[in-house]
């Protein structure tokens, strides 16, 4: 199959050698402050009104020039735009596009052809695709600090479970149905602290793509989601450098030059609690997490770029029962964690004709024990990955997509007590091959289709084709209608469980691969003003999903016995329950993104069902995650130009203090609870007086827990001096203090029940500041 790749690529080299290298405009856009690649500005040539989007390396292809002189715009949020004139004389023409970043504070709107590069923007934009950069995610508040997940929780369609959990529910989904890419390596586990913050460090971010479902055959291994994010390549200019204190942790981004044609990026963060609290109270688990990114550019030449990238995270909690040391006590320990490592070449082959070549590598691991009971648990996965990833422009109306992708797995799971053992290990291998064309089949129609091939060897053979399609057409110069459908397979299952990390498991012989088809329906409409208003609605059906079996030490079956006699079980079989599922909704978003007032306005309709095998009796339940409506309001308002509005004499400048104020309330109906119907006590023996009540429940998730509301704010105060910056922030998590219902007990109270809610995160106050020099 590799063979055959390489034979393609050779074939589109030779095709047509003529048309390949005449009439085209490529190259790079890049920022001119710091030579960062600019990825998804628009490229256009004025007069003809044919252009093109940058990729994700900064890389944009104009084909099909004809002869003459042509005014060529490349524009991108928050730089100036850029015009040349192009003579084109019947030959390629390479121009890499210098942007010069523009103060947000001194723009000002104007309404006519402007609107023209928005609706382009919104035409290329995939269906149910958002975008957001680092700036965009610090203006939003959040708990101590900027929070990657978090801010992607604001989006309508995604639903987080709880204030203590930055697990991403999207349409329906579960956590582990999304994909996570860091520089194009997957990572397994992108939350730290029990899920309540992510592993993405928001100062080393350059960009972030989301797409919500109906993704093409470019991606594949996850059923509901990707979340794509591009780090900083580092500023090949000069030196800089970003650092921040808050109540949570202490973080530094530092970027350089490394020679002449290369860049540098490194960036740490660790929390200090057990530095700090955990020093007066003994009392306490000790606990920190820390992790850090390395990231380096090296331009090779006008046609090869390489990147070199890892990353590494920890979480780690100990805790003595009984006891202030493990010499009097019982000492418990946990610790989990990502690692990953990339290398990526870039190469143009033709200005047409552009690659991507990856080596990855990505662990994930966890380890519990208590010392006192002999007992341990250990998880661990890891994924050595080779990919290559081509796009082919045969002309501005036709370019192809296609790629080869292997990934060789290693899963084991191991779960040690006193009287048993768990072991259970797979090393499957995984194989994808996908294409796709996009072709504008007129000036208001354009079709992308595509197939990818999926094959998992293990203790078994499984193979897929997973078709996808998109449709964009324009109804009008400001409207554009998309719809999308596709078959989407999973491979690798993650497994959660409340207050410890998630088990990952694989498909096999015993498990099945997920499935889940998409068909999505969708508006987008440029309201004029840089406002965006789209429209979209979705159903998704489930097949193969799994959920950790609360009984599975019962009903599994022992492989053999040891030589001390005890059951030794090497199969998952038994571990998982099975199940099915549907999820429809209806999502509304408006949003503006220039002037003093940017964010978005979010509504989402959604209704998920899952049957699972053991749950219920079988029959229909809501997930924990399932809410019917949901409203989210971002704002970030620039207060020093909005008091200044309409004074001719005021200018902002970057030596002038600038406050801001974020924004962001959210509504949400109650989360589905089971309420138990009856109880009954338990009769106490001669031997062992007491007394207990025992509650049988009704119906799963059949009772709704009261409607969830909050509204956060954050001001920031920014300093600036010379080439320093400064910006103390104080943020509100929750400042009416309401009062949401995390989960509901009962107890017996004078031989009476009684109901007990238990709330999550009340009025919480923070602070930090934040540097740039």
């Amino acid at each position: 199959m590799i063979k055959r790749f390489f034979l393609t690529l050779f074939f589109l080299m030779m095709l047509k050698p003529g048309h390949i290298l005449a009439q085209t405009i490529s190259g790079f856009v890049i920022d001119k402050s710091n030579t960062e690649a600019l990825i998804g500005a628009n490229v256009y040539l004025d007069s003809l009104y044919i252009g093109s989007s940058t990729n994700n390396s900064g890389y944009y292809v104009i084909a099909d020039v004809p002869p003459g002189r042509h005014t060529l715009v490349a524009n991108y949020l928050g730089y100036k735009t850029f015009k040349t004139t192009i003579d084109m004389r019947g030959k390629a023409i390479k121009l890499n596009i210098i942007l010069e970043p523009q103060l947000l504070e001194t723009e000002t709107i104007v309404v006519r052809g402007d609107s023209i590069p928005l609706i382009e923007k919104l035409y290329e934009k995939e269906v149910s695709q958002v975008q957001l950069s680092a700036r965009q995610i610090n203006a939003i508040p959040q708990i101590a600090e900027a929070d990657l997940l978090r801010s992607l929780q604001t989006l309508p369609g995604i639903q987080p479970l709880s204030d203590f959990s930055s697990a991403l529910y999207i349409r329906g989904g579960t956590p582990d149905q999304n994909l996570f890419l860091l520089d194009g390596t997957d990572v397994y586990n992108p939350e730290h602290a029990f899920g309540l913050f992510s592993t993405f460090n928001t100062d080393a971010i350059k960009q972030v793509s989301l797409s919500k479902g109906g993704f093409g055959a470019e991606y594949g291994g996850r059923l509901s989601s990707i979340v794509d994010v591009t780090n900083l390549d580092g500023n090949r200019k000069h030196f800089e450098g970003k650092a921040g204190i808050s109540l949570l942790a202490a973080r530094t981004t530092l970027q350089m030059p490394i020679g002449a044609n290369g860049s540098l990026s490194a960036s740490l963060r660790r929390t200090y609690f057990d530095q700090t609290v955990g020093r007066y109270l003994k009392d306490i688990p000790d606990y920190y997490f820390y992790d850090g990114n390395i990231k380096a550019f090296f331009e090779l030449g006008a046609n090869d770029k390489l990147t070199l990238s890892t990353y590494g995270g920890r979480d780690v909690l100990s805790w003595v029962f009984g006891g202030s040391s493990g010499d009097d006590g019982v000492g418990f320990g946990y610790n989990w964690g990502n690692t990953t490592a990339s290398a990526k070449w870039t190469h143009v082959f033709t200005p047409q004709l552009f690659g991507n070549f990856w080596v990855t590598y990505s662990r994930f691991s966890s380890y519990l024990n208590f010392d006192g009971f002999n007992a341990s648990e250990d998880n661990l996965l890891t994924d050595l990955t080779f990919k290559a990833d081509m796009e082919y422009h045969y002309n501005n109306d036709l370019s192809f997509r296609f790629g080869i992708d292997q990934k060789n797995f290693d899963v084991s799971y191991v779960n040690l007590a006193p009287g048993r053992e768990v072991r259970a290990s797979t090393s499957p291998a995984f194989y994808s091959f996908y294409g796709q064309a996009d072709w504008q089949v007129t000036p208001l129609l354009q079709v992308e289709t595509g197939l990818r091939m999926n094959i998992l060897k293990g203790d078994t053979t499984l193979a897929d084709l997973a078709p996808r399609l998109t449709l964009k057409y324009r109804l009008s110069d400001r409207m554009v209608f998309k719809l999308a459908t596709g078959q989407y397979y999973q491979y690798l299952h993650r497994i959660p469980r409340f207050l410890i990390a998630d088990i990952w498991t694989a498909s096999g012989k015993n498990i099945k691969q997920s499935s889940s088809r998409h068909i999505i329906a969708g508006l987008q409409s440029d309201l004029g003003w840089d406002i965006q208003l789209e429209a979209e609605a979705f159903y998704k059906t489930y097949r193969d999903i799994y959920s950790f079996d609360q009984n599975f030490l019962t009903e599994l079956k022992a492989s053999y016995y040891n030589d001390k006699n005890e059951p030794v079980f090497t199969s998952a079989n038994g571990l998982l329950n099975r199940g099915d599922g549907w999820s429809r909704g209806f999502e509304l978003t408006l949003r503006r993104e220039t002037g003093p007032l940017t964010g978005w306005i979010g509504y989402a309709y959604s209704r998920t069902s899952y049957t699972q095998d053991g749950i219920n009796s079988g029959r229909p339940f809501a997930p924990r995650h399932d809410r019917t409506h949901t409203v989210n309001v971002v704002a970030n308002l620039q207060l020093d130009r909005l008091w200044n509005r309409g004074n001719p004499a005021y200018r902002a400048t970057r030596d002038s203090s600038r406050w801001n104020l974020g924004i962001n309330a959210v509504y949400a109906s109650g989360q589905a609870y089971t309420e138990p119907g009856s109880a009954y006590w338990i009769a106490s023996t001669p031997d062992a007086p007491f007394r207990d009540v025992a509650f049988a429940p009704t119906q799963i998730n059949q009772v709704r827990l009261p409607y969830y509301a909050r509204l956060d704010i954050s001001l920031t105060w920014k300093l600036v001096y010379k080439s320093w910056n400064m910006a103390p922030y104080l943020q509100v998590f929750n400042i009416g203090n309401r009062k949401n219902v995390w989960f509901a007990t009962y107890d017996f109270v004078d031989d009476a029940p009684s109901l007990e809610e238990q709330y999550m995160f009340p009025f919480l106050p923070t602070l930090g500041v934040n540097f740039e020099f």
